[in-house]
């Protein structure tokens, strides 16, 4: 058998098995090629990291709602995670959440998150990236278009620290990744469904997911690292008007 068939042979095994994953709630088919255990041990980096490097906001009135909002989400996800919710004294408008339940809220966000509800909007919207693994599905992306680059058991940064910028960016770590790499159009549109659901499960009023991204739209030029280009605004609020609707209708 030729290199080339092999190569192809093994590429297609590994896009079968990865399509194993389903994401929560609108159960779609996931390519991922990286293991939990490697998400949580790179994203636990990051973390750290991030918080090392930063100022960290604490027992301000701000700092404590980011931590009671998170907490509440985190209790409907059902998820064994460590949570852990930090703000962060930075001016862009942004959040951030890493494998294994790691949230970081830039003070940027609270200029638009009008209130309790709005910022549980934003947080909602973080976990369920994490919670569908959007940031693995880009970096099994990543490696597919490299030729399929197994990133091994990793457990340091400094082990493979080549990976340490990928993930970085796949998971929209610091303003600056945001805006170069955001999240495609079918992920943020999941994110934000998913996010609906846990806002309803936690018991926040639906409507001020509306108002919140009303309020992004509006200075969508400053709010880019947050917003992307995609989806746009107008229909971003338009599908969640229809998940609210919807939520609405089986009550």
């Amino acid at each position: 058998m030729q290199i080339k068939h092999i190569f192809l042979l093994i590429i297609s095994t590994f896009v079968f098995i990865a399509c194993t994953h389903k994401a929560p709630y609108t159960n779609r088919d996931q390519m991922i090629l990286i293991s939990t255990q490697q998400e949580l041990a790179l994203g636990e980096q990051s973390y750290e990291k991030t918080l090392k490097e930063s100022k960290v906001i604490k027992n301000t009135k701000d700092s404590k709602r980011v931590k009671d909002i998170g907490k509440k989400i985190a209790e409907v996800t059902k998820k064994d995670y460590n949570w852990e919710f930090n703000l962060i004294e930075n001016k862009a408008k942004n959040a951030f959440c890493l494998p294994g339940g790691k949230v970081v809220v830039y003070t940027g966000i609270l200029k638009i998150a009008e209130n309790d509800s709005q910022l549980a909007t934003v947080i909602s919207h973080e976990i369920a990236h994490a919670l569908a693994r959007h940031g693995a599905e880009r970096v099994s992306a990543g490696m597919l278009s490299q030729g399929v680059q197994v990133i091994g058991n990793i457990v340091l940064g400094s082990q493979a620290p080549q990976y340490t910028k990928t993930f970085n960016i796949a998971y929209g770590v610091g303003a600056q990744y945001g805006v170069l790499m955001p999240y495609g159009r079918m992920q943020e549109s999941e994110a934000d469904e998913i996010g609906i659901y846990l806002m309803h499960k936690a018991g926040y009023d639906l409507s001020e997911a509306v108002k919140f991204w009303e309020n992004m739209s509006k200075g969508k030029k400053d709010n880019f690292e947050f917003l992307s280009t995609h989806p746009s605004s107008e229909n971003r609020i338009k599908n969640i008007k229809k998940i609210i609707s919807k939520l609405n209708q089986s009550k």
